[in-house]
């Protein structure tokens, strides 16, 4: 019996021996995975900025660095990229796998938008715009002022940039778009230089895409001043909002204009369509789910929108549009009851800063809806980028 009793608590002990070893095994994984013990202590240190609105972006702070993880627009399942933001000077933390680390602030960045450099210079950044692409479609004094005299370089087309002369200006980074499988970015993934995906176009509020303000402020060193204009424009927007939907009356919209064989019209879940209903409008094709632009053909347009009380399109041709010429483009615009009637408005893209200022100011463009839709209730009597179809 006591043979029995000794073997039974040797077993015991093997047994506690062996749970006790696991168990350290597995501490020692946990405190090691991740980049190590310090790694974990500021996985769980770190704060979350609350963002309301935008659907792709996440922000968590820590001591020593700010983590961004954008989401794949394309695929929710996947990250985009993910962005170790680290203040220069100060000494680099343990490294998150599959991460970018880039030094904030950043001082000399390549864009191929405009959107983004109209943005810096809200913030007060603009000295860090070193290089564009794109420059025939940049409409901002300063970008124009800045490459006459040399301190901003002209890189070529944002399709096929001048990849020695990104080369030769080095910058620190470079700011892009992502596309649903583009294949990568050839050449300039190479060369060493952080690429920060603006995928900020894909997001299916206006002022979800203006949050993401709150990201590339923080790449300039410019957060609180983001965080402060973001506030700013979304209670503006909220109050406008408000306003519209006491009317009564909701005008029918349509949007855009025929481009070739098919009608590029704006979908349900597009910013456009969103700021439409949101002025106290009706979209005529709010029911579509696509966040982008959705090709029709004409007959099906004409079948849903001829009776529509106002449209919207914008255009950059080197002359001002109006009725005749509009009629000579396609006859088929005459059919419409907006033609009929005179109820077009138009933005000439090319003389008003349309695309440089309405991503990150929805505020602005949604004031222009509502003067265009409910000028009764509208506080102001002058258009920022719509104006009436000339006769």
């Amino acid at each position: 019996m006591a043979i029995v009793t000794m073997g039974m608590n040797l077993l015991f002990s093997k047994k506690r021996y062996s749970l006790l070893s696991l168990f350290s095994l597995t501490l020692l994984l946990l405190t090691s995975c991740g980049g190590g013990g310090k790694g974990v202590s500021h996985q769980q240190e770190g704060d979350t900025l609350a963002l309301r609105h935008a659907s792709f972006l996440s922000i968590k702070e820590y001591k020593d660095y700010s983590l961004v993880q954008l989401r794949n627009p394309w695929d929710l399942t996947r990250q985009l990229h993910t962005y170790q933001l680290v203040p220069e000077g100060a000494e680099l933390p343990q490294p998150i796998p599959g991460a970018t680390v880039i030094r904030t602030p950043l001082h000399h960045s390549l864009f191929f938008t405009s959107i983004h450099c109209s943005l810096l210079q809200e913030l007060g950044a603009s000295e860090a715009v070193s290089g564009v692409c794109d420059l025939k479609y940049i409409q901002l004094p300063f970008v124009k002022q800045g490459v006459a005299q040399g301190r901003i370089r002209d890189c070529g087309d944002a399709m096929s940039p001048d990849i020695e002369r990104i080369i030769d200006l080095n910058p620190d980074a470079i700011l892009l778009s992502p596309f649903e499988n583009s294949g990568g970015y050839g050449r300039i993934e190479k060369l060493g230089i952080p690429l920060v995906e603006c995928a900020d176009y894909m997001e299916t509020s206006p002022l979800a895409r203006a949050e993401w303000m709150r990201f590339y402020g923080r790449l300039y060193g410019k957060g609180r001043e983001a965080d402060s204009l973001f506030l700013a424009v979304e209670q503006r927007y909220m109050e406008l909002k408000k306003r519209a939907m006491l009317t009564e009356n909701r005008p029918m919209v349509l949007c855009e204009l025929k481009s070739s064989s098919a009608w590029y019209i704006p979908g349900g879940k597009s910013t456009t369509g969103q700021l439409c209903n949101d002025a106290g409008g009706c979209y005529l094709f709010a029911e579509d789910t696509h966040p982008g632009s959705v090709p029709l053909s004409f007959e099906t347009v004409y079948h849903r929108a001829a009776d529509a009380d106002v449209w919207l399109f914008k255009y950059n041709q080197p002359y001002e549009m109006s009725y005749d010429l509009l009629k000579k483009e396609f006859a088929g615009y005459a059919a419409f009851r907006p033609f009929k009637e005179q109820r077009i408005f138009c933005c000439h893209t090319g003389r008003r800063p349309f695309y440089e200022e309405t991503p990150f100011r929805p505020d602005l463009l949604l004031e222009d809806f509502i003067q265009i839709l409910h000028p009764e209730i509208a506080q102001s009597d002058s258009l920022r980028y719509f104006c009436p179809l000339k006769p």
